[in-house]
């Protein structure tokens, strides 16, 4: 379903195989992809999840996440969980080398366009309130602040509650 369109339009393709080594692809992630996984993670988010979450996460269809991988590196990624009619963002992520170039962007719009696709009518997440990055992306994307979750994060930061409509 999703990959890289054609320069001259068409639609996206998707592969479970391996990314090409010169091209620019976005691929739906899979158990194979999963050392990839870890070590975005590892360079963008600390180790927010272990190896046994990583591999229930690209494990459950349920649970979809997209790559973005340039020159065979996985540059930037996206997953969330599809619960009923909604598609809750559980992480987006871009090789800290690699940020501000719209990776997040790309990444997270693939995301919700494959979640639209598979019946969702609003997207959902937690954002921690001094990250002032994700805020910018998710507000570029038309998420809007519904609450807040004291103390929610490890370090103690809160977390914004945000959602949006996806719209058919």
């Amino acid at each position: 379903m999703y990959g890289t369109p054609p320069a001259t339009g068409g639609e996206p393709r998707t592969t479970g195989r391996p990314p090409l080594q010169t091209a620019t692809e976005l691929l739906a992630l899979r158990l194979e992809h999963l050392e990839h996984c870890l070590a975005l993670d590892q360079r963008s988010l600390d180790g927010l999840w272990s190896s046994s979450q990583w591999a229930t996460e690209l494990a459950a269809p349920l649970r979809p996440g997209l790559g973005l991988w340039q020159q065979g590196e996985l540059r930037a990624m996206a997953c969330g969980w599809l619960i009923l009619e909604e598609l809750h963002i559980t992480l987006v992520a871009v090789d800290p080398d690699r940020r501000r170039q719209g990776l997040g962007r790309q990444v997270l719009q693939a995301l919700l366009d494959d979640g639209r696709s598979r019946g969702a009518e609003r997207a959902t997440l937690e954002v921690a309130s001094g990250n002032t990055a994700a805020r910018a992306l998710y507000a570029d994307a038309g998420f809007l602040s519904a609450g807040c979750r004291r103390g929610y994060y490890r370090n103690g930061d809160d977390a914004l509650i945000q959602w949006l409509k996806l719209s058919a």
